[in-house]
């Protein structure tokens, strides 16, 4: 199983070096990046690309480990008592399996997502660790033990929201995702918008790379965003001379809400104009 990219995703050679070693170290991948860097998306591209199932565990903030093995439904089996449903006698019944045993008991060998890790609670990923180590867990209700037919691979984004523990770091394969440069945004522009004109993209870029470069912005734009924004130049469609005006009076660009998403960074291109304007005058 090697992981080459696909025609959707743009996947950096060190990237896939990443990923194929991870698939022969048979260890999980952690992934960490700015957000918007396609993290998540990885994991579906790799199922894609081995032609293999697809497994995603999105972790919130009170998300707990237990419930990526399984989860015991004591409240219907007691509903169900009091019913005198027969189906009570068999505690199977009251078992839901996770992600984790789902990937354990998949016949074909699929890709596990466990995304966002640091969202849960910093024992979260201790909790794992025997699991992931073992492929195997323990199921106390019934008495069975759970083993992975094959082992999965196991994509874990985080975005750095909290420190991870060390125990778990040993047992990962790191990646972190760098932002792409000019060059490798332009390949992924063309695999989204195939054609698209050069002056367009290039005026584009320029902008995009000067907001995100602007001293004092809370929060930089992501790719994801970057193609939000191109999508609407192209629906608008917004001539390339027009991006570039950079006067005082056009220093924010045009339909700027699909880059800047707080009021702070677009009154910092407003104080920048009235700066500039003031300058002028």
């Amino acid at each position: 199983m090697r992981f080459e990219g696909t025609a959707g995703y743009v996947a950096t050679e060190d990237l896939r070096i990443a990923v194929n070693a991870a698939i022969t170290l048979e260890r999980p991948l952690l992934v960490k990046g700015e957000p918007g860097t396609g993290k998540t998306v990885l994991a579906q591209e790799i199922a894609d690309a081995l032609n293999t199932p697809l497994l995603e565990w999105h972790v919130k903030s009170t998300t707990k480990a237990q419930q990526g093995l399984y989860e015991y439904d004591a409240v219907s089996r007691l509903r169900d008592s009091q019913l005198g449903d027969d189906r009570v006698h068999d505690i199977a019944n009251y078992i839901r399996k996770g992600k984790l045993w789902e990937a354990f008991a998949s016949e074909q060998r699929p890709v596990l997502l466990i995304d966002e890790i640091d969202k849960a609670d910093i024992e979260f990923p201790n909790d794992l660790l025997q699991e992931l180590d073992r492929m195997e867990f323990h199921v106390y209700e019934t008495g069975e033990t759970v083993s992975a037919r094959q082992r999965p691979v196991v994509i874990i984004t985080s975005n750095n929201e909290k420190e991870l523990p060390d125990a778990f770091l040993r047992r990962c394969f790191f990646h972190y995702i760098t932002f792409p440069d000019t060059e490798t945004m332009t390949d992924i522009v063309e695999v989204h918008f195939p054609g698209l004109k050069g002056e367009l993209l290039r005026e584009a870029l320029k902008i995009f790379y000067d907001v995100r470069d602007m001293p004092g912005l809370k929060k930089k734009p992501s790719t994801s965003e970057l193609l939000d924004w191109i999508k609407l130049l192209l629906n608008e469609d917004v001539d390339p001379a027009t991006l570039r005006e950079r006067d005082a009076s056009k220093l924010i660009p045009p339909l700027h809400g699909a880059l800047l998403k707080n009021e702070q960074d677009v009154h910092l291109f407003e104080r920048l104009a009235f700066i500039n304007r003031r300058g002028r005058g």
